[in-house]
């Protein structure tokens, strides 16, 4: 029997106000499946934003309505950009379905687009390990992810002006956030941290003001961290489902043409090599309305 797998948002809100962060992290695992099991996300579309996935452990294979196939391992990133519209699926490979006691841990997490991208045409990026700029100062040890920090930029095409970091710390090692972006953030994945004498435990994530300097010491066991922000957006954005946008109306046609299940004229395709099945419109949603932040 399989370990159990928590596919959840922890916590599903944003970094700061009009943050372009839309969640501090979607969190895969920790896992291990003993049988042949693994995860099978079904085909489901997005709008108005992007998504970066980045493992600690184990790997599955990512397909698009773009045609994309690719396989995904641990201190790589996958960045989908929605834009307009896009389709995807995430799942465990018939290949690693084979290997007994294979391990799942990972984030996932939500980017708004600017609004005057808001329907670009959809795109994704995959980065190697090897091409992820790594930091490191005494016990602490940090890969640039996403964006520009201390220096460094990741090879990854952004929207506007962001950073996201997987930090590693020893224990009683300390990692400074940078202070030149006005939104800023940490989640911990792992361990334990203290921030101004608060003591912070794994699941938690703390929100900055603009300015504060901010250091994040570990505990006695060490932490892994996600220190995250950038450019603070100036206008409103609405979420709903998997759809953001800075129009209701957009959400609206989102939802009806999802709901219409048009694969072949409509604006949504199901990925090549995933069309046999999607994650339907979910009726118990339906009498909601797009929520802001």
């Amino acid at each position: 029997m399989a370990a159990s797998l928590k596919l959840c948002w922890r916590p599903r809100l944003p970094v700061g106000t009009a943050s372009q962060f839309i969640s501090g992290s979607s969190q895969m695992g920790p896992a291990e499946f003993i049988t042949d099991d693994g995860i099978d996300v079904r085909p489901h579309p997005h709008i108005g934003l992007g998504t970066v996935t980045y493992l600690y452990q184990g790997e599955f294979e990512h397909r698009d309505s773009l045609g994309t196939h690719q396989m995904i391992y641990p201190g790589e990133v996958n960045w989908m950009l929605a834009g307009r519209g896009v389709t995807h699926s995430e799942r465990t490979s018939a290949e690693t379905r084979a290997k007994p006691g294979q391990k799942l841990f990972g984030i996932q997490t939500w980017i708004a687009l600017p609004e005057d991208r808001e329907e670009m045409a959809p795109g994704f990026e995959h980065h190697k390990k090897e091409a992820l700029p790594v930091l490191r100062d005494g016990g602490a040890e940090a890969r640039l992810i996403l964006g520009t920090a201390y220096g460094e930029a990741s090879p990854v095409t952004m929207q506007s002006e962001t950073f996201y970091l997987d930090v590693v710390l020893s224990p009683g090692a300390s990692f400074p956030l940078p202070d030149d972006h006005e939104d800023r953030g940490l989640y911990i994945t792992e361990g334990e941290i203290e921030v101004a004498g608060e003591k912070f435990e794994a699941g938690r994530m703390m929100v900055f003001r603009p300015g504060d300097r901010i250091s994040a010491k570990a505990g006695q066991r060490g932490a892994r961290l996600m220190a995250l922000g950038g450019a603070t957006l100036n206008e409103q954005r609405y979420i709903w489902w998997n759809f953001v946008s800075s129009s209701k109306d957009r959400i609206e046609e989102a939802k009806e043409a999802w709901k219409a299940a048009d694969w072949t004229g409509g604006p949504f395709h199901l990925p090549p090599g995933d069309e046999a099945e999607f994650i339907p419109f979910p009726e118990e949603l339906e009498r909601t309305r797009p929520k802001e932040w």
